[in-house]
């Protein structure tokens, strides 16, 4: 039976060449630990795709304010379209009313308008008045050939400026836009009305120097 030696334990045997250090197990690196520039990567990139992210969704939501001011635009033309259209549509039928409304003007001159067609008469300009029909063309008022055709012409001693003397045709509009203009006589002042009226003004100031005991001559 061999005997233990008092204060000393028994070792494993170490193979020669190698530390105490080597024979121990070394400790396994912890789950999930990652080294540092890793971590700095991996931010770097979220940054990158959050950053195209926001270039994308600016991207996208200029196109659609664009789209939108383009739909609005053509909202816009649409309607102008659409009023423009049913202007001239209602323009053309009145333009062809016009007639028939110019015998009306002359059946009540003549005291013709009665009856029936009275009722009638006045039914259909009820109508045309709904739909802005306008008419236009006073005796007195200044010629504008703008709204003024002149078919006669004439001089008058008693008026100051080309003037409708006489409405041989009434002319109507619709808004701002005339359709028909008001056919008149125009009269002219006299020709050398405004110079013998001058002369007379010039004259009247010494007469009135004589009368009230001027400078004596001499």
């Amino acid at each position: 039976m061999t005997e233990e030696t008092p204060g000393f334990e028994e070792k494993p045997d170490v193979p020669s060449g190698a530390t105490s250090d080597d024979a121990e197990p070394k400790a396994a690196p912890e789950e999930g630990a990652a080294p540092a520039g890793d971590g700095h990567a991996e931010n770097a990139g979220l940054v990158a795709q959050l950053d195209q992210v926001r270039t994308a969704l600016s991207e996208r939501t200029a196109d659609l304010q664009r789209l939108q001011a383009e739909y609005q635009n053509y909202r816009r033309r649409v309607e102008r379209d659409r009023i423009a259209v049913k202007e001239i549509a209602i323009a053309n039928l009145l333009t062809e009313l016009l007639p028939v409304l110019d015998d009306i003007g002359r059946a009540r001159e003549h005291g013709e308008l009665v009856g029936g067609f009275k009722s009638v008469a006045e039914s259909l300009e009820t109508v045309a008045a709904k739909m802005g029909l306008q008419q236009f063309g006073k005796e007195g008022e200044p010629f504008d050939p703008t709204i003024h055709e002149a078919l006669m012409h004439s001089y008058a001693p008693d008026v100051t400026e080309t003037t409708c003397v006489a409405i041989l045709q009434p002319g109507y509009r619709i808004g701002e836009r005339t359709i028909r203009p008001a056919r008149v006589a125009v009269a002219e002042p006299q020709p050398g009305a405004q110079t013998v009226k001058a002369e007379g003004a010039e004259e009247t100031p010494a007469a009135d120097d004589k009368e009230n005991g001027g400078p004596d001559e001499g």
